[in-house]
């Protein structure tokens, strides 16, 4: 680690701004789908979601980021190129709103980011109160959605993915440096394309997408240089909970077979953890109150570096 040192930035989101690089943000995921790797189906019921959103934010979400469509490998998230996507604009909506709305009758000053490569499911989510726009194809899945978010004035996370979810078994693997400049120069594009329509560099953030169309091995090494993205000049976000890759680590532990889900939470704050360290400033995460706490440790021996 080369030992950077932390910048206090601001991201502008739709109707305020917030602060990052003071401590880590922690964003609490709220899946709205049957499907999701992690934990689909468990949260589709609109009370069952809104109930858990709000738990999240009593654990110290700063962030909730709900989403509709699993973006799954194998999934067919993005469309394709032959078949469209499974979930339509119109049902993500209606998985969606729903869910947002009833946070925001609980808790108006909740900021809330929508996961979503749909244009027309951002500019939905946007005029019900949402403040963030989480794409993770970064603006290329739909030409539409870097005007909607320019018009919107909303905050946007711009992650890098390597293909589409049912490309991703066949992609060739990259080695450390060649992954390291692909998500360099997708999340560069990513930039020019916001740039083009006039969103403002301080509404942004950079997400590498881990497991994303990346091998295994390749997501560790764009974690050990993952600060190096920092000279992109915004806040990066990263999302490394439960993921495969972490699964596949752990499974000399468990017979040869990839760790199950529900045993990789230690695995995924320890991931966590190192991405802090290698300069993320808000972290995307499932169990919330631990990752609150290791967070809090990270954050202090960032501290400790310059103190």
């Amino acid at each position: 680690m080369t030992g950077f040192s932390r910048t206090i930035t601001c991201w502008k989101l739709r109707t305020r701004t917030l602060e990052v690089g003071r401590r880590t943000l922690v964003m609490g995921i709220v899946n709205v789908t049957p499907d999701s790797f992690s934990d689909g189906g468990k949260f589709l019921d609109p009370a069952v979601a809104v109930a858990h959103a709000l738990e999240l934010l009593d654990e110290g979400a700063d962030i909730l980021d709900l989403g509709a469509e699993s973006t799954r490998p194998g999934s067919r998230a993005g469309g394709g190129s032959s078949l469209p996507p499974l979930v339509s604009a119109e049902e993500e909506q209606a998985r969606l709103l729903p869910v947002l709305e009833g946070i925001l009758k609980a808790r108006p000053d909740a900021i809330l980011s929508i996961d979503t490569y749909k244009a027309a499911t951002a500019r939905a989510a946007l005029a019900t109160g949402a403040e963030i726009v989480n794409d993770v194809s970064g603006f290329f899945w739909d030409a539409e959605m870097a005007g909607v978010c320019a018009g919107a004035g909303c905050g946007v996370v711009l992650m890098h993915t390597r293909g589409r979810p049912e490309e991703w078994s066949a992609l060739p693997p990259l080695a450390s440096d060649e992954m390291l400049c692909a998500v360099r120069n997708g999340l560069a594009a990513s930039l020019a394309l916001a740039a083009g329509v006039g969103i403002p560099l301080e509404a942004l953030a950079l997400d590498p997408g881990y497991g994303f169309g990346k091998s295994f091995e390749a997501n560790y090494a764009l974690l050990a240089r993952q600060e190096e993205l920092l000279t992109l000049g915004r806040p990066l976000l990263i999302g490394v909970s439960r993921k495969k890759f972490l699964g596949r680590t752990l499974a000399g532990l468990h017979g040869g077979s990839d760790a199950p889900i529900e045993t990789r939470e230690v695995a995924s704050l320890a991931a966590m953890v190192a991405a802090i360290l290698h300069g993320a400033d808000i972290v995307r995460v499932h169990a919330v109150r631990p990752a609150v706490e290791a967070a809090r440790v990270a954050d202090a021996v960032l501290a400790g570096r310059t103190a």
